[in-house]
């Protein structure tokens, strides 16, 4: 990119981020996280009062339709703040606002198209990208369990489906399918086992939906992407104080949301990890997250709940590889990546996460029976 192209572009950045300032100006705009979907910015501003605000530009190719997905931040936000307002909890905790622009809209569009939204930043916060101790463990299942305490009483039909199919595990399983019939492949043994991994786990895949099919699992509202990076800490007491990246906030199962958190935190070595002969699920970590989760959600989880969690913690963790892998078949269409094999490998961490889960089964069944 050149000089003046890189200057156009952080031009164009500063004219949208300047339309959701109510208070002074954009003063400086840099590339912030490490999002697979949408580009995300820190947006540093000359005003006394708020200092920063985060700044993305929506995937639309990913969420075809972005006003349901601001409608139901808003929801969520609106509710989850009365709630605070009604029970404070004892300790700090924080709800990403979202900001509205200058003539009071909760999203702009540029001059391509593109569609942009701001949200109150989390001061005096950090993230994860691994767990190493118990402790933090223990606050990454707290922050879940709060979160998911907040909204369990707000009904699940009052947020939009944002993401038709998103955690429906048949279904990947089903894309998958489509994607293998009309790809070439270029097999190796990466591919080989990879394909494999997934063929003999195909009747596995439906264990969740069948459980929601009967009744056994009810409909709630999920985060739907609750990996430890998007808990935020606060950066002098390392206490949880905020969950983060509330795209996918919708109706389903919070074992997907169960499933996650253990699958992303029990990983010491990282889901981006290339020493892939590495990657085990620590138990001891899986134990920390569920006191902490436990210890906010036992009033609302239900005896069929606790049956499935082993399940969910496998069956998440499968059911990411599974995805990684077809969008490497499909020429890497979803999720951004570095290398053309980055989600080949990202496919093998994960069905290596799973084997190792797969191997300690009586041991982590052990663990979630002596929470109840």
């Amino acid at each position: 990119m050149t000089e003046d192209i890189k200057a156009q572009a952080t031009d164009n950045l500063v004219a949208i981020a300047n339309q959701f300032t109510l208070q002074g100006k954009a003063t400086d705009i840099q590339g912030f996280g490490n999002g697979n979907i949408n580009d995300t910015f820190l947006v540093t501003l000359d005003s006394v009062d708020e200092k920063h605000f985060v700044l993305q530009r929506i995937n639309t190719q990913v969420f075809r339709q972005p006003q349901l997905v601001m409608q139901n931040m808003r929801t969520y936000t609106e509710h989850v703040q009365k709630r605070l307002q009604n029970t404070p909890l004892n300790r700090r905790w924080e709800v990403p606002r979202v900001l509205l622009t200058k003539d009071n809209q909760d999203c702009c569009t540029d001059a391509v198209g593109s569609f942009w939204r701001a949200i109150s930043f989390i001061e005096g916060s950090q993230s994860f990208e691994t767990l190493q101790d118990t402790s933090r463990a223990r606050e990454v299942g707290y922050a879940l369990g709060t979160f998911h305490n907040l909204i369990s009483d707000l009904p699940s039909e009052n947020l939009a489906d944002t993401l038709v199919g998103f955690h429906i595990t048949p279904r990947y399983l089903q894309h998958y399918n489509e994607v293998l019939a009309k790809t070439r492949l270029h097999t190796s043994p990466d591919v080989n086992y990879c394909q494999q991994f997934v063929s003999d786990r195909q009747t596995f895949a439906h264990i969740l939906e069948d459980a929601k099919t009967t009744g056994k699992l009810p409909l709630r509202l999920m985060h739907g992407d609750p990996k430890i990076n998007n808990v935020m800490f606060d950066t002098t007491t390392q206490q949880a104080v905020s969950v983060i990246d509330l795209d996918t906030v919708k109706p389903g199962l919070v074992h997907y949301d169960i499933g996650d958190c253990l699958r992303s935190g029990c990983n010491p070595a990282g889901e981006e990890t290339q020493q892939w002969e590495g990657v085990y699920f620590e138990p001891d970590l899986c134990q920390s997250i569920l006191q902490g989760y436990l210890s906010v959600a036992k009033a609302f989880l239900t005896e069929n709940d606790y049956i499935y969690i082993y399940d969910a913690i496998r069956l998440i963790t499968f059911e990411l590889g599974l995805r990684f892998f077809a969008d490497y078949l499909a020429g890497n269409v979803y999720f951004k990546v570095k290398y053309p094999e980055h989600n080949l490998t990202r496919a093998i961490v994960q069905f290596k996460l799973t084997e190792s889960i797969e191997s300690q089964e009586t041991r982590i069944r052990t663990i979630i029976q002596e929470m109840k």
